[in-house]
């Protein structure tokens, strides 16, 4: 007679990474703690482009930007944006008392 050992079921280690939570109702935006200088494209400033681009970013559980999207904004600035949100550093966002990832959308503007 053939034995099947019973399954274990996963412990809360082999969960997984966190699913990110977006930023909203109980959930606060984590702040900011560093920004690199915006580094505004040359060929965007020769052609007086300015404007705000729109990212969805992905913060991880010790405050990296893991991800980082352009929703909206000129061609000419949107690398230029996506380049500063994914060196950016935030405070870890605390949910239930543990570190959690979180997406938010952030404005990069760009005058001059």
């Amino acid at each position: 007679m053939l034995m099947l050992a019973s399954p274990q079921l996963p412990g809360p280690s082999a969960e997984g990474p966190k699913k990110p939570v977006r930023v909203g109702g109980a959930v606060t935006a984590p702040r900011m703690i560093f920004a690199p200088q915006l580094e505004y494209p040359v060929l965007a400033r020769q052609s007086h482009v300015s404007g705000t681009v729109l990212i969805e970013a992905v913060i991880d559980e010790h405050g990296n930007v893991i991800e980082a999207r352009a929703l909206s904004g000129h061609p000419l600035l949107v690398p230029a944006a996506l380049k500063a949100v994914s060196l950016r550093k935030y405070e870890p966002t605390i949910l239930d008392g543990e570190p959690t990832p979180v997406t938010l959308r952030v404005e990069v503007d760009f005058h001059g």
